[in-house]
């Protein structure tokens, strides 16, 4: 009986020396990120993860960048911008607080926190694609270590972080690591949270953090470590209680907007039937100080995430023998939209006595909304396509584009055109309603011009209303 208790004291002081080494780890990984001297790799390059990678180097932490593609990271290490709004002067300046980039992971290791920011589109058959989230996985699995902070960014549907990132991050980990939970040795574990990007591209009125950034993990010490991490850079942190509750609050705040702007859109399509102006109605609504939100019409729905993210919610929703009619409808109209603009170019035209096919057109911007280099998604190239296989002769300008070629959805392979000739189009077409156009000027020059985002409004001259057509 002796020779047991000796053997039991032995072992729990054992556990006991175990644990005062795995608290530490776990508090000093704490500590670096109160102190800001924790190492932050930024992995995915992009429309989010640079300007969140230039957040945490201005807050003082040391930051790398990872990104596959290595024409970015040889811009970045030469003090160059590939995004329009971030200047090549901020790129300079993260320069100088010691940010690199590169494409090779094994400095991954030598970071504190990790955050995932890479695109999650829709495959062929309008499922989720989540092969740059499994592949990044994969390549940061090999280097990772224990008392490391990885948090997925990337819009997702609801169980990913749990049911394919932390799976994979395990499976080929160094030493057998494992995500922590509740009775693993925290010394042979890793930290992992999901949190939902919110970047509004061209919005600068609402300074980055400003944005209440939403937290959720699976274990409250996952959880504290992201919302510490998290709250050196925004003002407001809110914890929901997992993973798959905050990749569902992401998918929630686009829906909403998905589901608004598809009313909007059918209405839109019922007040051209009743001769009404869906604009003017949308204003006189918006007097109403409560219960009521604008949301605007337009040629179709275009960015990374709201025409995404009702498909990657449809897609969970089957698995449950579940079916989200509501909001694959509002999808399905969303869709519609950039069709029905053609439809009602080729009946313009039509009304001149000019036939859709053989008939120059000139589309005015790409992106997928006004003052952005974004094309993700974006309806302008639909229109394009879908003019072309009509017969049109179709060019673009674009002030963000002087040239555009090949994509996920297009191959276009064109180049912007000067607006100094649009006496020689059939037709004008406004996709994108940058701020750059004089939509008077061009009004008085077009022959047609058809405006599917009320960009000439205002314009009284009697004359020149007589050449637009609002869709």
């Amino acid at each position: 009986m002796e020779h047991l208790k000796k053997e039991k004291d032995a072992a729990a002081s054992q556990h006991a020396g175990a644990m005062a080494i795995d608290d530490s780890l776990m508090d000093s990984l704490m500590q670096t990120i109160q102190n800001r001297t924790g190492q932050v790799g930024v992995v995915g390059l992009g429309y989010v993860g640079l300007p969140l990678a230039m957040l945490f180097a201005r807050a003082g932490f040391p930051v790398t960048g990872f990104d596959v593609d290595v024409s970015k990271v040889n811009k970045l290490n030469a003090g160059s911008s590939y995004i329009q709004r971030i200047l090549p002067e901020e790129i300079a300046q993260l320069r100088e607080t010691g940010f690199k980039a590169s494409a090779e992971y094994a400095d991954i290791r030598k970071m504190q926190a990790i955050i995932i920011c890479v695109p999650t589109p829709l495959d062929e058959h309008q499922g989720p694609d989540l092969r740059f989230i499994e592949d990044t996985a994969r390549s940061l699995s090999p280097h990772l270590r224990a008392g490391q902070l990885v948090i997925l960014e990337s819009t997702t549907y609801p169980g990913t972080t749990e049911e394919v990132l932390i799976p994979l991050l395990e499976e080929n980990s160094p030493e057998g690591l494992r995500c922590y939970r509740e009775g693993l040795d925290p010394a042979k574990c890793f930290y992992v949270a999901y949190s939902p990007e919110r970047e509004d591209p061209g919005n600068v009125t609402v300074a980055r953090s400003d944005i209440p950034k939403v937290v959720g993990a699976s274990t409250k010490e996952s959880g504290d470590l992201a919302a510490a991490f998290y709250g050196n850079i925004f003002n407001r942190i809110v914890r929901v209680s997992s993973p798959a509750a905050a990749e569902m609050t992401k998918l929630l705040e686009n829906i909403y907007r998905c589901v608004n702007i598809a009313l909007v859109n059918e209405l839109k399509l019922l007040c051209l039937r009743m001769n009404l102006d869906i604009w003017e109605i949308i204003e006189a609504a918006a007097t109403k100080p409560f219960g009521f939100q604008a949301f605007y019409p337009g040629p179709g729905l275009g960015g990374h995430c709201i025409p995404i993210d009702p498909f990657y919610l449809s897609w969970k929703a089957k698995e449950l023998d579940f079916s989200t009619r509501f909001i694959e409808l509002a999808g399905e109209v969303n869709t519609s939209m950039p069709y029905h603009v053609v439809e009602s170019v080729a009946a313009a035209l039509n009304e001149r006595s000019k036939p859709l096919k053989g008939s120059r057109i000139l589309v005015l911007g790409l992106s997928y909304k006004k003052d952005i280099d974004d094309l993700r998604e974006s309806p302008s190239l639909t229109l394009i396509e879908q003019l072309r296989r009509r017969g049109a002769q179709v060019e673009y300008n674009d002030p963000y584009f002087p040239a555009v070629g090949h994509g996920r959805h297009y191959a276009l392979n064109m180049t912007s055109v000067p607006l100094n000739t649009i006496r020689d189009y059939d037709c004008v077409l406004i996709a994108t309603d940058h701020s750059d156009y004089d939509y008077k000027a061009i009004a008085r020059e077009s022959q047609l011009l058809v405006d599917t985002r009320n960009a000439t409004r205002g314009i009284v001259d009697a004359e020149l209303l007589k050449k637009i057509v609002r869709c």
